[in-house]
This record gives C-alpha cells, sequence and structure tokens, in this order.
C-alpha cells in the first residue's frame, strides 16, 4: 500500500471514545469480553506489546494494513479476512491508547478503533490488556456496533455469527501471545 493512510473519510457514529469508558451509545448492540490470560507483568507486557502492535489482528487471521508500526490516537488501519474478491476489508481509525505504565498495578494497556466509511459495520472495538492487584492478566474486548446498511442489516445472524467468531480468534491470539516465553 503506498498511501500512508488506508482511507478517507470520517468517523461514522456516535459515542467516539466509549469503549475506555464500556459505555454504549443507544441503538447500538454490544460486546464484552473477558477472559483471564495467566499472571505476572512480563506476560502483561507481553500481550500489551501485541496489541498495541497490531499483532492481536494478525493472530485472528486478519490482514492488517496500518499507517503506523503502534496503535497511535488518529492511526488508519484497514483489517480483512477471505481471500482475493471475497476479502471484506474494514477500515478503521484508533481513538484512544492507554500505553503500559512504567511499573505497577492494577493497570491496563490497549486501544480502541472506530468504524469508517467502508466497514460493514458502524461503531467501535476496543483491547485491553489487563493486570489486576493480584497480579492476574485478562484480555477485554469491548465492542458496540449496528450494520452499516441495509445490506449488512439483512445478514443480521450472519453478521453476529462472524463478530462472535472474530472475538474467539482474538482471545486465542491473546493465548498464544501470553504463552510465548514460558515453558508451556
Amino acid at each position: 500500500m503506498n498511501d500512508p493512510r488506508p482511507v478517507s473519510g470520517s468517523l461514522n457514529y456516535p459515542g467516539i471514545g466509549s469503549t475506555r469508558q464500556g459505555t454504549t451509545p443507544a441503538g447500538y448492540a454490544s460486546v464484552l469480553e473477558e477472559v483471564r490470560l495467566g499472571s505476572g507483568q512480563p506476560l502483561f507486557r507481553r500481550v500489551a506489546d501485541g496489541i498495541l502492535g497490531w499483532e492481536l489482528q494478525r493472530r485472528a487471521g486478519l490482514r492488517v494494513r496500518a499507517d503506523s508500526p503502534r496503535a497511535v490516537a488518529g492511526a488508519r488501519v484497514v483489517s480483512g479476512f477471505g481471500v482475493g474478491p471475497f476479502r471484506l476489508n474494514a477500515p478503521c481509525e484508533v481513538v484512544w491508547v492507554q500505553e503500559p505504565a512504567a511499573e505497577g498495578q492494577p493497570q491496563s494497556a490497549g486501544f480502541g478503533y472506530g468504524t469508517l466509511p467502508g466497514h460493514p459495520a458502524r461503531g467501535e472495538e476496543s483491547f485491553e490488556a489487563v493486570i489486576d492487584a493480584a497480579g492476574e492478566v485478562f484480555l477485554r474486548v469491548r465492542a458496540f456496533s449496528k450494520p452499516a446498511n441495509w445490506f449488512y442489516a439483512t445478514g443480521g445472524l450472519v453478521t453476529r455469527a462472524a463478530q462472535r467468531y472474530v472475538t474467539s480468534r482474538y482471545i486465542e491470539g491473546a493465548r498464544t501471545l501470553a504463552a510465548e516465553g514460558t515453558s508451556q
């Protein structure tokens, strides 16, 4: 991709940044998945770096084209799955980023991105590595969305199944990130 900005257009939904607080605009379906990945600062750092470096999307099986090697506010990214003419591209813009603190717990690190024109949905999704006071590490995925147009709305059950599938792939990607560097 030669153009450093993969897509053009503006965020196309209300409540920009709402996944950071865990709120959902009226009329949007929401998702909250939280899974335990293990414990300890090294694991937290590994997962946080994987999230912020787009590795979670890659490990979920998505092709990622971003105008930044790391998630930063305003970065544009197009992720997609499928093959050839059957590839579904999903353009987004990063709307918030939380870098890991130098030390300490509890804390979280990750980002949220929102949909741009051309995405099959309107809404936002966030990915966070979370370490609690006891040192337990979790992946938290939050999202709110609705179909972008009538075409995607007609495939309601298929669209929701696809979202569940991709979320499960994010969870598996986080588990592989968490397992790296361990004797498991």
